[in-house]
C-alpha cells in the first residue's frame, strides 16, 4: 500500500499544474475534462461574485470532486456584486428570455473575465501552473466582449510583459480550447472524454430546474439537440 501512495505522489510530481477556472457550467467542464485527457493536474477556481445563479458553486465542487481535483478554492468577489450593472448581479434587473440578439446582452458582467483571469494567473504563479483553461466561446455565445479571440490574446501578452513567469521566458498559456467551437462541438467533444454534464448547470436563473428560456438555456438546448444528444439536466420548459 506504501509503495501504491509513493508511486502516487511521484506521478503526481511529475504532471503539469494547470488552473481550471470553473463555474460548474456546460463549457467550463468541458475544459476540466480537456485538462485531464492532456494529462494535467487539475487546480480548480470558482469565484463567487454575487452570482444569482449561486447553484454555480455547488455544481463546481461536485465536478472538481468528479474530477479529483488537487485542489478547489472558491474565491469571493464582492465587488461585481456591489457595482451590479449585470442581470447576474443586480436584481432589480430581468434576465432576458427573447433569445440571443446582437446587442450585448444584461447578462454581460463588467470586467469579469478579466478579474478571473488575473487571479487565475496570480494563483498559477504560486503553484507552478503552467496553463490557465478558461471555456470561453466566440461562436455560440451571448455576445460578451469578453469571449472573444482579441480580448484573450491580450491577456496573455499582459501575462508575459507583466508575471514573474512572464520575465523570465516561460509566460502562463492561457487555454481556451472552446474559443471556435459551436455548442454543438464542445458537447460532442464533452461525450466523447465522458463529461459529467449531468453534473453542470447553465441556466441563469439558478434554480433546480433550469428555465428553458434565458439566453444560456437556450444555447445549450440547441446545443445538445443539434450534436443529437439528449440534455440530462431537468428543464421547467423544454
Amino acid at each position: 500500500m506504501e509503495h501504491c501512495r509513493n508511486t502516487s505522489r511521484r506521478e503526481s510530481l511529475l504532471k503539469p499544474k494547470a488552473v481550471v477556472i470553473l463555474s460548474g457550467g456546460l463549457d467550463s467542464t468541458t475544459c476540466m475534462g480537456i485538462a485531464k485527457t492532456q494529462g494535467y493536474e487539475v487546480h480548480a477556481l470558482t469565484f463567487n461574485y454575487g452570482q444569482r445563479h449561486q447553484i454555480e458553486l455547488q455544481k463546481a465542487k461536485q465536478v472538481a470532486e468528479h474530477y479529483q481535483a488537487a485542489d478547489h478554492r472558491v474565491v469571493k468577489l464582492d465587488f461585481l456584486k456591489q457595482i451590479g450593472g449585470s442581470a447576474l448581479t443586480d436584481m432589480d434587473l430581468t434576465v432576458p428570455t427573447t433569445g440571443v440578439g446582437e446587442d450585448i446582452p444584461v447578462t454581460y458582467v463588467p470586467g469579469r473575465n478579466f478579474m478571473f483571469l488575473s487571479m487565475a494567473a496570480s494563483y498559477a504563479e504560486v503553484i507552478g501552473a503552467t496553463a490557465i483553461f478558461m471555456g470561453v466561446n466566440a461562436l455560440d455565445y451571448s455576445g460578451y466582449p469578453d469571449c472573444r479571440p482579441e480580448f484573450i490574446h491580450a491577456v496573455q501578452e499582459a501575462l508575459r510583459v507583466g508575471t514573474k513567469a512572464g520575465v523570465e521566458g516561460h509566460p502562463i498559456a492561457v487555454e481556451t480550447p472552446l474559443l471556435h467551437w459551436t455548442k454543438a462541438e464542445i458537447i460532442k467533444k464533452g461525450m466523447e472524454l465522458e463529461v459529467p454534464y449531468h453534473l453542470t448547470t447553465s441556466c441563469y436563473l439558478g434554480e433546480e430546474e433550469a428555465c428553458g428560456e434565458c439566453d444560456s438555456c437556450r444555447l445549450r438546448l440547441k446545443g445538445f439537440a443539434e450534436a443529437g444528444y439528449t440534455d440530462p439536466v431537468l428543464y421547467k420548459k423544454h
